[in-house]
Formats: structure tokens, sequence, C-alpha cells
């Protein structure tokens, strides 16, 4: 990426579906109160960075669990919440016909897309869904456009796709990688760390 930008990524808070392990995705679930909890923290961990932060862009998802989070964050750091972009691209993979199921029922009754899954959790794709291939070349024609130093709050699939461009990670480890919800991931060409 050009002149070496940082990107301070966060995750949207949990939502009811995260914490009943629901394939969420594309899906417009709500925060729950965990989630802008998380939110909050992720502000106040910021904080830090004012005021050099205040003059980044702030870019979310268009789902409305992004947005309240990127609103909760920007209002802990003393900005207009309201005055973020919204990127369609950084949305999450579309689980397609998974969405709205809970993890333990795909287990019990959709085995042969799990042992494809399993097989090659890089390049599988679901009914009506994307691969985390996919995803990747998505999140990565959005990076090839960061110009100046940014907050971006998005989705797990995101994060991780992130994480493998910016850190030039093999892609294969793109479905294992972590995303929690309550820190902040600082990335620069390179480098990673978390708050």
């Amino acid at each position: 990426m050009p002149d070496h930008p940082t990107i301070y990524f966060i995750r949207h808070g949990e939502t009811d579906w995260n914490r009943d392990r629901r394939y969420q995705g594309q899906k417009d679930i709500p925060l729950n109160e965990t989630g802008r909890a998380q939110a909050h923290r992720n502000g106040i961990a910021l904080r830090a960075y004012l005021p050099a932060i205040a003059e980044a862009e702030f870019i979310a998802s268009p789902l409305s669990r992004t947005r309240e989070t990127m609103q909760i964050l920007r209002g802990e750091l003393g900005l207009a919440p309201e005055a973020y972009a919204i990127d369609p691209r950084l949305i999450e993979l579309s689980y397609g016909v998974w969405e709205g199921t809970l993890q333990d029922d795909i287990l019990a009754n959709d085995r042969d897309a799990v042992a494809a899954r399993k097989k090659d959790a890089f390049g599988w794709r679901p009914d009506g869904g994307e691969s985390y291939a996919d995803l990747l070349a998505r999140v990565t024609g959005w990076a090839a456009n960061v110009r100046k130093d940014c907050v971006v709050v998005s989705h797990g699939g995101v994060s991780r796709c992130l994480r493998a461009h910016v850190l030039g990670l093999d892609p294969e480890l793109i479905p294992s990688l972590e995303s929690p919800q309550d820190r902040v991931l600082i990335l620069t060409p390179g480098a990673m760390r978390w708050l």
C-alpha cells in the first residue's frame, strides 16, 4: 500500500447471533448490550491516538452493527458520530443458505458441506454465498485504494482477509485467524498489533 498508511481495524461489537453461534454473514443484525460495551471499550482504547487519529478517514461496512459500532467509538473520541463513510466492499462474507442457521445445526444437518469446507476452507463456497477467496479479492480491491490512515469498522471475515493482504500471509491461513470483538487491530504493511 502506498505511503504506508496505518489501518485501525475494529470488528463490530457482539450481536445476539454472534452470542448464539448463528451464521450471520450479510444479514443485518443489530448489536446487543455486550456489543455496545465492546464498541465503547474500543473507542476508549483509540483515544490514545488523538489528536492525529481525528484526521484519519473513518469507514464502515453498510450493515447496522458496524455503523452503530462506528458511531459509539466516534462518540468516545469526541467526534461527530455520523461523520464517516460507508463502503460496500467492507461488508461481511456471505454465507448464503447458511445465514441464520446455528453452527451446531449445520454440523448435524449439512455434513457434506461441512466436510467440503474442512477440506478447502479458503476456496469453499456455500450455496448462494462467497468463499474466503472471493472475499479476499473484494478486500484487496478496497485496500488498493487506501491512501491515508483510516479507522475501519467491519467484520471478522474482512479482518482476516485484510491481515492476510497487508501482512503477506498465506491465504490458506485466513479462515483460522482470530477476530475478537473487544480489541482494536493496528495494521501497517508487514506489522500488526492489538490494543
